[in-house]
């Protein structure tokens, strides 16, 4: 199950990874930001974040095809941005599988109440 780490460099630069690799950033399903990821506020490099934590978490987790992942990737992640993204630390964080599962469960009920 995925890992996820975030590091704010000294350049500023937020360097994100999923089990030790980059994070792919999916500007092909939206482009919020350019500039790459942020976190720990509400914009537009957080939403990019959230987009890309959900769009890898699903596909390595849900079982669903790639397009199907992507497509429900797209419906949750301004979720994840305000409950998980914009309240991460400013310095780097860890997320494991659970942590984000919790996260799309607890929308998931929100959504069907």
């Amino acid at each position: 199950m995925p890992t996820y780490r975030g590091e704010r460099r000294a350049d500023g630069y937020c360097h994100v990874t999923a089990d030790g690799q980059p994070l792919v950033p999916r500007f092909d399903l939206r482009k919020h930001s350019p500039t790459g990821f942020e976190w720990g506020y509400f914009g537009s490099g957080p939403a990019q974040l959230a987009l890309a934590l959900t769009a890898h978490y699903l596909r390595a987790t849900s079982g669903l095809p790639g397009d199907q992942a992507d497509e429900s990737a797209l419906q949750l992640y301004q979720k994840i941005k305000e409950r998980i993204v914009g309240r991460l630390p400013h310095d780097g964080w860890t997320l494991n599988d659970e942590f984000i599962s919790a996260a799309i469960s607890a929308i998931a009920g929100t959504v069907e109440a």
